[in-house]
């Protein structure tokens, strides 16, 4: 029961993520932690999940020669290097904190679309 109400999510927040234009962890992570998870394995798993659209982004969008693969090896080895550090930072906080922060994520995220809605 509980890996069909993940892939439910994965669904609707994808739907949702495309139609708002935010991110799925947006949604992905707020529900995990209702399901259960930590707030830590709930941030974790929402950046797992986005490696498959990754590859399939890229693979895509190379058929049509798209990609920039010097900036995309820069972007990626700083991304590890942020990944490392955000790790570290994550796990030496505690749960009500990253919730916390994860909280004004989101409130920055809703104010930043009501912000770009209210200039069209």
């Amino acid at each position: 029961m509980t890996y069909a109400l993940a892939a439910a999510l994965g669904v609707v927040a994808g739907v949702l993520s495309g139609l708002f234009g935010v991110g799925g962890g947006i949604l992905f992570v707020p529900t995990l932690t209702a399901l259960g998870l930590t707030q830590l394995h709930a941030e974790a798993s929402s950046l797992l999940a986005i490696i498959p659209t990754v590859i399939v982004g890229v693979w895509r969008q190379q058929r049509h020669d798209l990609v920039r693969w010097r900036s995309s090896l820069v972007i990626g080895v700083a991304s590890i290097g942020a990944a490392v550090g955000g790790v570290q930072v994550a796990e030496a906080l505690p749960q009500a904190t990253l919730r916390k922060l994860f909280a004004v994520l989101l409130i920055c995220t809703a104010g930043q679309i009501a912000w770009r809605a209210r200039k069209r």
